[in-house]
């Protein structure tokens, strides 16, 4: 009998953003570097991925909901198993930047996406006038937003390609394994043992 190889440590990542700021457009670019017209999603695509980290094979779902306002209030429920968020902004349009800071910020109260890394992809930068990675970080106020997690700003151009590849290098880099959190939590439990027997 042949022996069955074991199976790939597995993550969820949200790929989450207000309608129009390329979602989708950032997803295929990412899987077939190809620049593909979408239309706005009704729903989600998927798509899966196997990659390297820590010198391991891993396999990552992609999972890119539709960011119409009618389909935001089904985001939390993909909050439940996600590994990582990625948040994407079109950094040029400034009249939809609030609205995109508010609706960040309600994704990332929920208690599913606690401690969870946040990827934030300045998209768009090949249009005049986009916000760099520093007036976003200032506007979005992420200093303090994401004070009890780690992230990143990436910007990038789905368009393009800009950026891009940097940007999944660094959501598979920051993505959040089972296996990891189990390390966390032995340690954690390790620390409570030693501190209450000590």
């Amino acid at each position: 009998m042949g022996l069955r190889p074991s199976k790939l440590p597995e993550a969820q990542v949200l790929l989450l953003g207000l309608d129009n700021a390329g979602k989708s457009t950032l997803l295929y670019k990412m899987k077939h570097n190809a620049c593909v017209s979408t239309v706005p999603t009704i729903g989600f695509n998927v798509e899966m991925f196997e990659e390297r980290k820590n010198r391991k094979n891993i396999a990552l779902t992609v999972w890119d909901v539709g960011g119409q306002v009618k389909m935001r209030e089904h985001w939390k429920s993909f909050h439940q198993d996600a590994a990582a968020v990625v948040f994407v902004v079109d950094s040029s349009d400034m009249g939809r930047l609030e609205e995109a800071r508010k609706e960040l910020e309600n994704t990332l109260r929920s208690e599913h996406l606690r401690g969870r890394p946040l990827i934030l992809l300045a998209n768009k930068q090949d249009v005049n006038g986009a916000l760099t990675v520093t007036e976003l970080t200032e506007r979005f106020k992420l200093r303090r937003l994401c004070s009890t997690r780690d992230w990143f700003v990436q910007p990038c151009s789905a368009r393009t390609g800009f950026g891009v590849e940097e940007a999944f290098r660094r959501v598979v880099q920051m993505v959040k394994l089972p296996s990891d959190t189990a390390g966390a939590l032995r340690d954690n439990i390790r620390e409570s043992v030693h501190h209450v027997f000590n």
